[in-house]
Order: structure tokens, then C-alpha cells, then sequence
């Protein structure tokens, strides 16, 4: 998905950084380059980094190497793809990625390496902190706020000026009306109603 969007921003894709393919192996039409050592023979000033890593609940490998990066001065791409909506004031951060169909409207604001991906929703006046993930069709009414290293699931629904803290997962499906403390882990209850049919001869 990164790469595409990127391509489809006109930008131009060097190669493929990772531990799990052979150097020269062709992925996504360009050639895996190598390990992150690969990275140091360039210099900042010449390349931006895209991470490609994904986001799962309570797994921080994501965050951890944009850290890494940064701290050896690498700055990481900022990628929207020309199908998202995005309102002329929203601040987005360094490394936010914002995916296919997303609405995002005036005054939000989005920290550093988060991920809004496909569908999602946001209303005005949103606060969505650094390393964060809105699951695909998440729906954020206006004023919501959400905690750094958040994982908002697929589908979620939260009500206007509702805060969530941080470091908080939002199970998929769940409808949220109020504030949900740091380190919480909602569970979504799905009741199943099974009608009962009787066969007459």
C-alpha cells in the first residue's frame, strides 16, 4: 500500500529495506537493497525513509525503528494518497501515513508516524497523537481525542469530544460515547440472536 501511494505521488522509490528477503530479491518492482545497515550509505539529505512496517496492538517494532532512524538523523516521508480528503488546516506530523477514502476535516491534527488508514473518518477539531493507528472505517465524531500509541479497530465509532488516553486498544465494531482511561482495552460484546425454526410436515 505505502508503495503505491507513493507512486501515485510521483515519488521516486529507491528499493526495499528488510531482514527477510535476499539483496536483489524484486519486491513491489524495485530490489530488496539490503538490511537497515544498507540505509547509512546514504545521507539524510539525500533520501527520506518510508516505513513500511505495520501497526499491530501493544506491538511497538514500528515506533521503535523510526526512533532508531531518527536518532541517526533520518527523516521519514509524510504520505497521502491523492484519493484522501484533507482540509487546507490540518497539521499533519513527520511519517503520518494517510490511506485511500479517508476524510479528515478542518482543524484536526495528527502526531508524528501515525496511520489513518482506508475509509477512516475524522470530524473537525480532532487531536490524534503521535504513533497512533485508526483501523480501516473508523469514524471520529468532532473534538475526539486520542492518546499516543493508541490502536483504534476497524469500524469504531466515537461520539463527539470523547477522549481516549493513552496507549489504549479499541476492540473493532465498538461504539464509544465516553472517555476511555490510558492502558484499556475495550471488549466489544456481540449479542447473537438466533431465531428458532420449527419445520410442519
Amino acid at each position: 500500500m505505502i508503495t503505491d501511494m507513493l507512486k501515485l505521488s510521483g515519488r521516486e522509490v529507491l528499493g526495499f529495506v528488510t531482514p527477510d528477503l535476499k539483496v536483489d530479491t524484486e519486491f513491489c518492482d524495485k530490489n530488496v537493497l539490503g538490511n537497515d545497515a544498507v540505509i547509512n550509505k546514504y545521507s539524510s539529505d539525500e533520501i527520506e525513509l518510508a516505513n513500511g512496517v505495520g501497526s499491530l496492538p501493544r506491538k511497538n517494532l514500528r515506533w521503535e525503528l523510526a526512533e532508531k532512524m531518527r536518532q541517526q538523523g533520518y527523516k521519514f516521508a509524510t504520505i497521502i494518497h491523492p484519493d484522501a480528503v484533507i482540509a487546507s488546516d490540518v497539521s499533519l506530523g513527520e511519517g503520518v501515513q494517510v490511506m485511500a477514502g479517508v476524510v479528515i476535516q478542518s482543524g484536526t491534527q495528527v502526531g508524528q508516524d501515525s496511520i489513518i488508514n482506508t475509509g477512516a473518518l475524522i470530524d473537525h477539531d480532532c487531536k490524534i497523537a503521535e504513533n497512533c493507528h485508526l483501523a480501516p472505517g473508523v469514524v471520529l465524531s468532532g473534538g475526539v481525542v486520542v492518546g499516543k500509541y493508541s490502536h483504534i479497530g476497524t469500524g469504531v465509532k466515537i461520539t463527539h469530544y470523547i477522549t481516549i488516553n493513552k496507549n489504549c486498544i479499541i476492540a473493532a465494531g465498538t461504539t464509544v460515547h465516553n472517555d476511555v482511561p490510558s492502558n484499556m482495552l475495550t471488549k466489544h460484546r456481540l449479542k447473537t440472536i438466533m431465531d428458532k425454526v420449527d419445520n410442519h410436515a
